[in-house]
């Protein structure tokens, strides 16, 4: 490399593959660029930039730094700058860093750089991809359409289609909209374009009419539709769809299905699923096998949801936490322990969290075990398990385990004591351990505290007026009784114990 002509340099920049070659070849330009052509330092300067900054094996910190450093040559030689600008903008726009392709959009209209068509898709992009107040997709509608990018007589559409994912991103439905009314010609972009907007905007049944008037739909846009109906728990909706869809599914299609099956309990569907996944080779997708799991575990089918948990080559945290979970879920406390040991000895890198921790917690309380519930906790407040928030869900399963087992005084103490804000569900986990073992006294002292942070709760009224009356304190009940009358307090329908509420859910 360092006895290469100056007339081979050209040939060598555009066959550029590696940053040893970016780094060699930019040194040799910069020692010969006072020989070469000026239109032959242009050509390497540019296939040069090209490979650094859009190449996967380029550096885009390289890219800057060349655009930096020849920018005067560049600014005084080239007759299209925007080019350059516009290489290293669409770089930044795919890298993880999209703000730093608007900050180098404001610095090129600074500079006095005019942008074109490329730039504005370019930056658009960063802008979909950067939620950043810096720089909003109106004042880039503005510039773009003083530059003549947009219009109806622009045929730059895919700067239209760029500005209307920028929307999009940000869920601005309406001005999406009137984007693609604008547009002169439409694709299957700018319908894609749309799509997302309304679903971005939880305009379920407008997404699904743009769906429906897509001229071509593919595999992206029908598994957008297909999971935005998952999510927002219309699963007849989601898997009615699947069965219309007329290619054949990607994985992220089969997880947001799998997902409507468990929310439907529609473990005959499941089982298909399970045998096309098989048959289609998505064997591989960790979090798809995970979502089979935790269907089979919901349909009550733990056996199901092992076989495939034992049949997984690689297993993430969520692996290990939804089958934990199911099994706690299922009141199996053996199964339960015996997996999360097994998750400690397993010697990879999946180390148990929160979740998982609760889970045990909650079997722990289930079983009565409260020692072995009180090392458990001990040692995630020391740090064992790594760096385990404790959360008041953790809290909650200890205060309901000692109150059950009539350790009310030391339930009391951890929840004044804890080091977060106590919530009026755990005061009435205390309250119905009190109730449990008809300690009238402290479950005045937890009434107290719920009256002060859900006044308009009825349950725990009806819980003290309960324990009065069975002690024959009947002026104390009738008490309670107006007070809950002059706070209009109402019992909530399914008012029930912490670990019925608090078990994680994978």
């Amino acid at each position: 490399m360092p006895s290469i002509s100056p007339a081979d340099l050209l040939v060598c920049s555009g066959r550029c593959s590696t940053k040893r070659d970016l780094r060699l070849l930019h040194a040799a330009l910069i020692r010969r660029r006072h020989i070469l052509p000026t239109a032959d330092a242009v050509a390497v300067l540019a296939k040069l930039l090209r490979f650094a900054a859009v190449s996967p094996a380029g550096d885009l910190r390289h890219a800057s730094a060349l655009l930096s450093l020849h920018l005067p040559f560049i600014s005084a030689a080239a007759s299209h700058l925007a080019f350059f600008y516009n290489t290293l903008i669409r770089g930044f726009a795919a890298s993880c860093s999209p703000i730093a392709g608007i900050k180098l959009f404001a610095a090129m209209r600074r500079a006095g750089g005019a942008p074109d068509a490329f730039t504005f898709t370019f930056v658009l992009k960063s802008c979909s991809r950067c939620h950043s107040q810096g720089r909003l997709p109106s004042d880039l509608h503005a510039q773009a359409f003083k530059h003549g990018c947009l219009g109806a007589r622009s045929s730059h559409a895919h700067v239209h289609n760029a500005l209307m994912h920028a929307y999009a991103s940000r869920a601005a439905v309406e001005e999406a909209q009137r984007v693609f009314d604008e547009m002169p010609v439409r694709d299957v972009v700018s319908f894609s374009g749309l799509l997302t907007a309304h679903l971005k905007g939880n305009h379920l049944d407008s997404a699904r009419i743009v769906f429906d008037q897509m001229p071509l739909r593919d595999v992206v846009s029908w598994t957008a539709i297909i999971s935005a109906y998952a999510r927002a728990r219309r699963p007849q909706e989601a898997l009615a769809l699947f069965d219309a869809m007329p290619m054949q599914p990607d994985e992220v299609t089969m997880v947001s299905v799998v997902s409507a099956c468990t929310a439907l309990g529609d473990l005959a569907t499941g089982d298909r699923l399970r045998q096309h996944v098989d048959s289609n080779g998505f064997g591989w997708m960790v979090s798809l096998h995970n979502a089979l799991m935790d269907m089979y575990a919901k349909c009550g089918c733990l056996t199901e949801a092992r076989d495939l948990f034992d049949g997984m080559t690689v297993r993430s945290l969520a692996s290990w936490n939804t089958l934990i979970s199911a099994y706690a879920s299922h009141g199996d406390v053996g199964s339960t322990l015996a997996l999360f040991h097994q998750m400690l000895a397993d010697g990879n890198s999946v180390k148990p969290d929160g979740a998982t921790l609760l889970a045990v917690l909650t079997v722990y309380a289930h079983k009565g075990s409260v020692e072995e519930a009180y090392t458990l906790f001990n040692a995630m407040q020391r740090g064992n398990y790594g760096k385990v928030e404790l959360t008041i869900e953790h809290y909650g399963c200890m205060v309901d385990l000692l109150g059950r087992a009539g350790q009310l005084e030391e339930a009391y103490k951890m929840v004044e004591e804890m080091p977060i804000q106590s919530n009026d569900v755990i005061w009435g986990v205390l309250l119905g351990a009190c109730r449990m073992h008809g300690n009238i006294g402290m479950a005045e002292k937890a009434v107290q505290k719920l009256r002060s942070l859900n006044p308009q709760e009825g349950g725990y009224y009806i819980l003290l007026i309960d324990m009065y009356t069975a002690a024959g304190r009947t002026a104390d009940a009738m008490e309670v009784r107006l007070a809950m009358n002059e706070n209009k307090a109402k019992k909530t329908t399914g008012w029930s114990s912490w670990t019925t509420a608090c078990l994680p859910q994978p």
